[in-house]
């Protein structure tokens, strides 16, 4: 095994493990060689976890913003110092290629640290309201015990995107990641103690679906964050109400992807290469409905099949390998079998739908695929199938696709690519999404909020926003006289 962590959990500062755990064993998709093997938090390691949680964060709360914030940088400093390591790890866990995690996911955790690191001081500031005589002020306060529950498309981006602004809020954080990628958020929580965070603060427990139950009713857990599918934020979001806990929700999506005739052709055609095979199409936020105006229709199509037939599958640890495996078995069954509705349905298979020819037997590959003549009824243009596979529709004019890319349950993320500016800007505004993109796509730098709207959740992640989620409200009255009463 090549990547096994001293032990399955990291708790109170130090690894732990309880072998009474359901076996819970890390894959490498790109071989499906066992690369580690760890336990599921029994009951007993929730508890530990919570409880270590729980103690140290009113000391750490106490702290001044500007202290917790250095912490934070110098964790950043480190992620920086060890990008090749954490990438490389990254890789194994995901099957992403190393050219995509060296450049977009231990570096995106670091830019989390150091954002919130940096912004504490000002962004955790309340307000002074006069009242004549009197007055009151407002303080930003933390929470307590957060939980996070990642997914496993970015599974270290995710743990740091959720810890940076819980920590540097005055929290303390239970991170459960998802059981297949669980090898990342071992090593943030490592390099967080090196940095110097007080023991205690950022927990990480393994486990599966029992798991995250045991975490979310727990009565010390004072807020949620879930990256995951819609049915699991459902799931969620009902058991975190029960008990009337503060929740934030990044969920999945079926995004537009509109392309009007003037736009640049090769800029809206890499658009939605990115927006559709970027970590093999495992992103929530992929522009994976690509409307295209029918005047440049054939022209798009027929360049987009030489650009993708064109990607280079491989070795993810080759830096020349442009796509990688799917992150399971399961994952690429289930979206050969969208493959297969779409052919049902009548879609025209452009490019793809296959395994390549030149990679392991054993890996979980599959081809970058493209569809066309896709039409809103059918089932790969109504769900979200999280994986390589693009729907290229077509439309005639402005306000059909505004209404096309609008009859969906989701709302998290849409792209519009046109030369018309006034046109792109009047489009958005009338998109209903969280998230949303013009002449380019999936840029998410720390200092933009990221989240949706509708069945794609709430909440917020990254920017001085997420801080609010982090937080509550404590507003403090100051009676500067006597107080007069009629009785």
């Amino acid at each position: 095994m090549r990547a096994q962590p001293k032990a399955s959990h990291f708790i109170d500062g130090e690894y732990v493990e309880d072998a009474a755990g359901t076996v819970i064993e890390s894959i490498y998709p790109a071989t499906g060689e066992v690369i580690a093997r760890l336990y599921a938090a029994t009951p007993a390691i929730v508890e530990k976890a919570i409880a270590a949680a729980k103690r140290a964060q009113p000391e750490w709360a106490a702290m001044s913003p500007t202290a917790r914030g250095r912490i934070l940088k110098r964790a950043a400093e480190i992620m920086r110092e060890r990008n090749r390591e954490l990438s490389e790890l990254e890789t194994l866990d995901t099957g992403k290629p190393i050219q995509e995690t060296i450049v977009a996911d231990p570096t995106s955790g670091a830019d989390s640290f150091e954002f919130f690191g940096g912004i504490a001081p000002a962004a955790l500031n309340g307000d002074y309201i006069p009242l004549g005589g009197d007055f009151a002020y407002t303080k930003r306060v933390p929470l307590g015990v957060c939980v996070g529950i990642g997914a496993w498309n970015y599974p270290q981006q995710i743990a740091c995107w959720k810890g940076a602004p819980a920590l540097v809020a005055g929290n303390s954080m239970v991170f459960k990641p998802s059981e297949n990628t669980p090898l990342g958020a071992l090593k943030i929580a490592e390099i967080l103690i090196e940095a110097g965070l007080p023991k205690g603060l950022y927990n990480v427990v393994q486990g599966d679906r029992s798991t995250g139950p045991l975490l979310v009713n727990h009565p010390d857990v004072a807020k949620v964050s879930l990256t995951g599918s819609v049915p699991t934020g459902r799931k969620v979001y009902e058991a975190a109400a029960a008990g009337l806990r503060h929740v934030t929700m990044e969920l999945g999506g079926k995004s537009p992807l509109i392309v009007f005739d003037d736009a640049d052709l090769e800029s809206a055609i890499g658009g939605a290469m990115l927006g559709n095979f970027y970590s093999t199409g495992q992103v929530c936020s992929n522009g994976t409905r690509v409307f295209v105006q029918k005047k440049i229709k054939q022209s798009f199509l027929a360049r987009l099949k030489e650009r993708t037939d064109a990607i280079v599958i491989g070795d993810p640890m080759d830096e020349a390998t442009q796509l990688g495996p799917m992150v399971s078995t399961a994952q690429r069954d289930k979206v050969f079998s969208y493959i297969e509705k779409g052919k049902s349905e009548g879609a025209r298979l452009v490019t793809g739908g296959g395994i390549p020819n030149n990679v392991s037997a054993e890996g979980t590959y599959i081809q970058p695929t493209v569809f066309a003549d896709v039409t809103d009824e059918m089932t790969i243009a109504r769900e979200e199938i999280f994986g390589p596979v693009m729907c290229v529709l077509d439309f005639d004019d402005e306000a059909e696709v505004v209404a096309r890319a609008n009859a969906t349950e989701f709302g998290l993320s849409a792209g519009v690519f046109t030369a018309d500016l006034t046109r792109a800007h009047r489009v958005v505004d009338r998109l209903e999404a969280g998230t949303l993109w013009i002449n380019t796509y999936n840029l998410c730098p720390i200092e933009i909020p990221f989240g949706g709207s509708k069945q794609s959740g709430f909440g917020r992640e990254n920017s001085a926003e997420a801080l609010k989620h982090y937080t509550e409200l404590k507003t403090v009255y100051v009676g500067m006289g006597p107080v007069e009463a009629p009785y």
